[in-house]
């Protein structure tokens, strides 16, 4: 489980790639201190697995599914990446609940100054946009934000200086991938209000075999 405040932006070193998976090489500094290996780290939102550490840095492999869903495979050697370690269940909460598993991507439509924020359009699926409210927390590259206005086919968030200079979003242009993950609670609140199979059959009486038994 993460918070969605990154620690430190790390850096690709090497990108090793098999036929449909990949190995990441990732300089850092600050995540070592007391980084395992097994340890989970959220890589520009998504949550991996350090499988070695070593001087400055540690690697974790991606998968083919983790691939296909997020904009991991589009990084290469020099990119950096947002960092954060799983949260302590003895520190600050001081971003939202964020399991470091995106839903899916969005792009990046339009980056606008205003006063000392910079405003950022994202495009998205309406899949995304029906668990992404105004006012609610989405998670844009592992960073916790919160939604300033959503429509049909976008949202935006409004980011100070701060999270610009030490997140990788400072560095992103109009037209580049993000990955995203949005509210886990509206997802389960979803899923709770939705009835069963059963429970369907019981409130209407109606089934397969009642339709058969009267000639449907």
């Amino acid at each position: 489980m993460f918070t969605g405040i990154v620690e430190e932006m790390g850096q690709i070193r090497s990108i090793v790639r098999g036929a449909s998976s990949a190995v990441l090489s990732i300089e850092a500094n600050l995540i070592l201190e007391d980084l395992k290996i097994g340890d989970s780290v959220a890589v520009n939102g998504v949550c991996l697995t350090a499988t070695s550490i070593g001087a400055g840095g540690f690697t974790a492999d991606v998968m083919h599914e983790t691939l296909n869903r997020s904009s991991l495979g589009a990084l290469q050697k020099g990119s950096h990446v947002n960092l954060e370690r799983a949260m302590l269940a003895n520190g600050r909460f001081g971003g939202h609940i964020v399991s470091g598993h995106i839903d899916g991507t969005g792009t990046i439509g339009s980056i606008q100054k205003d006063d000392n924020a910079l405003w950022y359009t994202i495009l998205a699926d309406a899949k995304l946009l029906r668990y992404i409210v105004e006012k609610g927390s989405v998670t844009i590259d592992g960073i916790s934000l919160t939604v300033a206005d959503v429509q049909s086919d976008r949202f935006a968030v409004s980011l100070i200086p701060h999270t610009a200079k030490v997140t990788v979003l400072g560095e992103k242009r109009t037209g580049d991938i993000v990955n995203l993950e949005t509210d886990i609670i509206g997802k389960y609140v979803e899923k709770l209000m939705k009835p069963t199979v059963e429970e369907t059959k019981q409130k209407s009486g109606i089934t397969m075999e009642f339709l058969a038994e009267n000639g449907f």
